[in-house]
């Protein structure tokens, strides 16, 4: 996937109409400031929700495949984050704050210093040094397209899209401010850049006794 674009900013400054422009997107960002003061408001921890350019999206049950997935890699890096100290992994009803957006990733990875602002009465999530999706029909053009961009902006350091029906995995490393594909593959082995030291097996994220071999071995 090549990186986002990056605004043509000096060609909107250029432009005669900037103030129109400006107001546009002033009145914009305050509509979705009410609507997200409100998103706030009516959150609950029993369901899944989002809030995304000013809208919020609710989330309908996953298949099975995705449930499996998404546990396999969980126990992998959790078991692994936990027995070493080195910070939280929370799963998909982790509500995490952007500048203009809120997610609720699959997986998401805190490192020490975020994992100590968070309290037991917390909410509303830190943005995630690491961050997993894994792909339905209904989330992939937002995981691949407003997340990408968001995760790569705001300091996502890695970013893992997994796909369970073809079972494969892309890795998004940043470097420079933007992403760079590191591995896309359905075999062989994946480590991460940002959990030190976490390397397993490709194929242990799609199967749950690879997956349990593998946290085994993680906790040696």
């Amino acid at each position: 996937m090549p990186s986002t674009p990056l605004l043509d900013l000096a060609a909107l400054f250029a432009s005669p109409r900037l103030p129109d422009i400006a107001q546009e997107i002033n009145e914009r960002l305050s509509r979705e400031t009410v609507a997200r003061r409100q998103f706030y408001h009516d959150m609950t921890d029993d369901c899944k929700m989002e809030f995304i350019g000013g809208e919020v999206i609710m989330h309908s049950p996953a298949k099975a495949r995705h449930v499996r997935v998404k546990d396999n890699l969980l126990r992998m890096v959790q078991s692994y984050v936990i027995a070493r100290d080195l910070g939280e992994v929370m799963d998909e009803k982790s509500l995490c704050v952007f500048p203009r957006n809120d997610y609720e990733p699959d997986i998401v990875f805190f490192g020490p210093e975020k994992t100590a602002a968070i309290q037991p009465d917390t909410m509303k999530f830190p943005i995630p040094d690491f961050a997993v999706e894994v792909l339905s029909e209904r989330t992939e053009a937002r995981d691949r397209g407003v997340k990408f961009q968001d995760y790569e902006a705001h300091g996502v350091r890695e970013y893992w899209i997994i796909d369970a029906e073809e079972e494969w995995v892309e890795q998004y490393i940043e470097k420079d401010g933007r992403y760079e594909l590191r591995l896309k593959s359905g075999s062989g082995e994946i480590a991460s850049s940002v959990i030190a030291g976490f390397r397993v097996p490709v194929r242990a994220i799609f199967d749950a006794k690879e997956s349990l071999r593998v946290m085994q071995t993680l906790l040696e």
